[in-house]
């Protein structure tokens, strides 16, 4: 008969144990954040508000993910990280004037930056999505997602705002 003990290299260590904890929590977070859960319909409190059906018929999939599931579109991707004539970055939501293009900056993310909105244009909420307070950024007319406002950005403000290039459109002036 065989002897059923553990042997000294198979019992766990606590070690073992916390990276297992560690190594499932970050993968759930993952897979939370590959798989958005669906969109939020409490737009009520906006100007601009509709149901999930109707933003999915208003919006692209990428622009529905983005602005209404508060996805991030791959850096580098936005054609409007490009963008360099005078003009006005609006939600691509609901039209709502976001950005003067005078207040876009080089940040090097690899996302369309600015160091001002337009007054009244954002309003902001505090993200802990990935375990850390982050500052969100929203349309102020529909709630919709449009990026995240950090504070390593050029004076005059100090702000970055990292904003989604597909959740904003671009009118030249």
């Amino acid at each position: 008969m065989k002897d059923s003990t553990l042997q000294p290299s198979m019992v766990p260590t606590r070690r073992h144990m916390l990276t297992g904890l560690v190594f499932g929590v970050s993968a759930m977070a993952v897979g939370f954040r590959l798989w958005p859960q669906e969109a939020q319909a409490a737009t009520a409190g906006y100007p601009i508000h509709f149901t999930d059906a109707e933003w999915k018929k208003r919006l692209t999939a990428q622009q529905f993910a983005v602005l209404r599931q508060q996805s991030t579109e791959y850096p580098y991707t936005s054609p409007l990280l490009k963008e360099h004539r005078k003009g006005t970055f609006l939600c691509a939501a609901d039209g709502n004037a976001l950005f003067s293009s005078d207040t876009k900056f080089e940040s090097g993310t690899g996302w369309p930056s600015f160091w001002k909105p337009l007054p009244g244009a954002v309003g902001t909420s505090t993200d802990h999505e990935l375990g850390y307070a982050r500052t969100e950024v929203h349309c102020s007319k529909c709630g919709g997602h449009l990026g995240h406002v950090f504070d390593d950005g050029p004076r005059p403000t100090g702000l970055r705002y990292c904003m989604n290039g597909v959740a904003m459109t671009f009118k030249a002036a």
